[in-house]
């Protein structure tokens, strides 16, 4: 077994004479070694890894970017082989530009996502415990998780492509050295990494070739390395711009630029820039939503200036045509199905794009974002569109949790409880209600049953705003982000036909204005809103919650997506009778409440009331039920659930979940105490007999504080198993 502390970090000068003198078992004897060289003032970092050390040092003091670094840290460890150093630098470059505190001069991220003896084992526990020390040091500020939540590291140029993504690149690449392409059109649905290449691309063009590893393209390295150079004296000091033409998603990429080597907020520009200047390179990230000159509202102005500053017509010029103009080569990343408006460009303009000669396609169709993978995204597409037919079995994935909850609380509870746990949850609803609150910020946009919501307080990068996930944010703020969890609400505006088994849209409960203004056709406006669901459905990287406020809809959905189980139950039992007085199909309902912390307070069996068993549930002369208390064992029972029990009458009991009862460890006279645990017990056995020598009741909980009661010998006495559980009744 390796020790995962098994590591050092030392820091040095960066100069010749601390190199010369340095005395590193690992650096004098050719060791796989990854080392750091910053400078706390111009705040930036190198990261590499070598088996030669000293010679790697000295070679970075020539270099006239490298040599202005002060400090230098090894990392060494006799456990380190060469793939682990690789690997280790790899997650370094990853992690320190996620973590914004030093522009890396590294140019890529060197050779990643290689397999090894014991990487996920011991290595990632390795990595981490090196973060760690990296914090102790001053060099890292934040957390791990806290980074893989960022943006600035989701959208980072420090990552690996795909295969996909690197044939992508590669047939840009030729687009751009060959004079007879100028439009490249990569397409690909929601969540296949089109933003991650156009930056990575962005990267590559805006830098000095000469640092930039090219040995994560395996075969293809050196013809790369060759077109890359032809490139850059093509493009010596290429006029690029990352055109984005949603305000929300341009501001979050803004500030990614700002955070980059080589890179500048003033790269990432909206559309109407282009009417100012000419670029050798434009790239158009979510270029299905550049707009025409449709329901523009106070944009109108503006966009006329532009078509009438390029000789376009005022009527027909649009910001594709801003596009083609205004570049020597462009490039756009398109996904037909993310139009969501009648002000995006249409269809057929970018269809007579890709017809002209000197336009070449490409596709992206691996599933980036989502867990669910390329599954999940036909899925919902043949959900949308009522594809799925009657023997489509309920969706699950043990990858994927996708779930359909039958009331909006419950949704709300669950994802503040995904967002506690891994960040990133947040509410998406359909444009169902209007956005009152954006002129009474204490107003409330959205009533469903007894629950009002507020929507998005903020237009500009929403998904980060401190408040919201006490919001529910629109097609509008999160097109283009990636979340861990989204709940989404379909809205009043959508439902389901059953006789005619198609999704129908009740136009006068969509209050887009300037998403129906214009619309001829009502399926038009069908395929937009269809269009909205199914992008936000493909926002949630672990998983995807929903609610439907129609109920002919949430029956529909109810055939093909799991229901959240705890919900289910306290719908269906909600309305159980209680009685004093025994009735068929009851139960006793004993009026303790068994403890699902310690052992309860001292209290006193009494059965004087009776309640109703569901319709599921068949009955039983044994079962009883009472209340259970606390959040001990809140990963099964909630607290405060009236919870059914069968009466104990012997056998084993291990591994269930049981009501015990204790009055060895409390005071008698004051009665009994009662808890609620899963049991477990280990025996003394001889040849004849047996004996128990301790029993242990451990709490299921998502608190890691509570401890499992050891009961030992001498207090097994008064110790007895009143009942096992069944299930969760309310």
């Amino acid at each position: 077994m390796i020790d995962k502390q098994a590591f050092k970090i030392e820091r040095h000068n960066f100069d010749i004479l601390s190199i010369d003198s340095l005395d590193n078992h690992y650096a004098n004897n050719l060791w796989p070694i990854v080392y750091l060289i910053n400078d706390d003032k111009v705040k930036e970092l190198y990261v590499g890894e070598t088996t030669d050390a000293i010679k790697r040092l000295k070679s970075h003091l020539k270099n006239n970017k490298k040599n202005k670094l002060t400090t230098f840290r090894l990392i060494s460890s006799s456990k380190f082989n060469k793939s682990a150093a690789l690997d280790i630098e790899s997650l370094l470059i990853k992690y320190i530009s996620g973590d914004g505190q030093y522009k890396l001069l590294n140019l890529n991220l060197g050779i990643a996502n290689h397999n090894y003896y014991q990487k996920s084992e011991i290595y990632w526990d390795v990595f981490k415990n090196v973060w760690d020390g990296l914090r102790r040091e001053g060099i890292a500020k934040h957390s791990l998780s806290h980074i893989d939540n960022s943006d600035l590291f989701k959208y980072s140029p420090y990552k690996s492509l795909t295969e996909e993504q690197k044939k992508g690149l590669y047939l840009i690449v030729d687009n751009l050295l060959n004079e007879n392409v100028h439009n490249t059109v990569i397409e690909g649905g929601a969540g296949t990494g089109k933003t991650i290449l156009a930056i990575f691309l962005f990267k590559l063009l805006n830098s000095e070739i000469t640092d930039f590893n090219f040995r994560d393209f395996g075969d293809d390295e050196i013809e790369l390395k060759y077109k890359i150079d032809k490139l850059k004296q093509k493009y010596p000091k290429p006029k690029m711009a990352l055109v984005v033409p949603m305000s929300s998603l341009r501001t979050t990429l803004k500030r990614v630029f700002k955070n980059v080597k080589g890179l500048k907020a003033s790269m990432v520009i909206g559309p109407a820039e282009l009417g100012k200047s000419h670029f050798d390179i434009v790239i158009v990230d979510e270029s299905h939503r550049l707009r025409r000159r449709v329901n523009l509202g106070a944009y109108f102005g503006s966009f006329d200036k532009v078509n009438d500053k390029l000789n376009l017509d005022k009527f027909s010029g649009n910001e594709l045509d801003w596009v083609v103009l205004q570049s020597s080569k462009a490039i756009l990343f398109y996904d037909e199905g993310q139009s969501i408006k009648p002000s995006d460009i249409l269809k057929e303009d970018f269809d007579k794009l890709k017809f002209k000669f000197d336009t070449k396609i490409e596709f992206l169709q691996s599933q980036f974002r989502v867990k669910g993978g390329n599954s999940y995204v036909k899925y919902v597409d043949d959900l949308l569109n009522c594809n799925l037919g009657n023997i489509q079995e309920v969706y699950k994935d043990k990858n994927y949790d996708f779930t359909l909850f039958d009331n909006i609380e419950s949704l709300i509870s669950e994802i503040k409880l995904r967002n506690k746990e891994v960040g990133l949850a947040r509410m998406i609803a359909g444009y169902s209600w209007k956005w009152i609150s954006n002129k009474d910020g204490g107003l409330l946009d959205i009533k469903i049953e007894d629950t009002q919501l507020k929507w998005n307080s903020t237009n500009i990068d929403w998904v980060n705003s401190p408040n919201a996930i006490d919001e529910v944010g629109c097609i509008h703020t999160t097109q283009g982000y990636d979340l861990n969890y989204s709940g989404i609400i379909f809205g009043e505006e959508i439902s389901y036909s059953k006789e005619r088994n198609e999704i129908i849209i009740i136009e006068e409960n969509y209050y887009d204005a300037n998403g129906k203004q214009s619309i001829r056709k009502p399926s038009e406006l069908k395929d937009f809103i269809i269009n909205i669901y199914k992008t936000i459905l493909l926002r949630g990287i672990k998983g995807t919650y929903v609610y439907a406020c129609d109920k002919d809809l949430r029956d529909y959905l109810s055939t093909y997506i799991l229901p959240h189980e705890s919900t289910s139950i306290m719908n269906e039992t909600i309305h159980l009778k209680i009685e004093n007085d025994q009735f068929e199909n009851s139960v006793p309902f004993y009026n303790i409440h068994a403890a699902a912390g310690n052992f309860s307070e001292l209290q006193t069996i009494d059965d004087n009331k009776w309640i109703e068993l569901p319709e599921y549930v068949r009955f039983a002369k044994d079962y009883f039920a009472c209340k259970v208390v606390g959040e001990s064992m809140n990963k099964i029972i909630p607290n405060n659930s009236i919870c059914l029990f069968k009466k104990y009458r012997g056998g084993s009991r291990n591994g269930r979940i049981v009501l015990a009862k204790s009055t060895g460890i409390q005071d008698r006279d004051f009665g009994s105490g009662y808890t609620v645990k899963e049991y477990s017990s280990t025996k003394d056995v001889n040849e004849e007999t047996w004996s128990h020598t301790s029993i242990i009741l451990k709490p299921k909980s998502l608190d890691d504080s509570y401890e499992q009661i050891m009961l030992d010998y001498d207090t097994l006495e008064d110790f007895e198993i009143i009942g096992v559980f069944e299930m969760v009744l309310i």
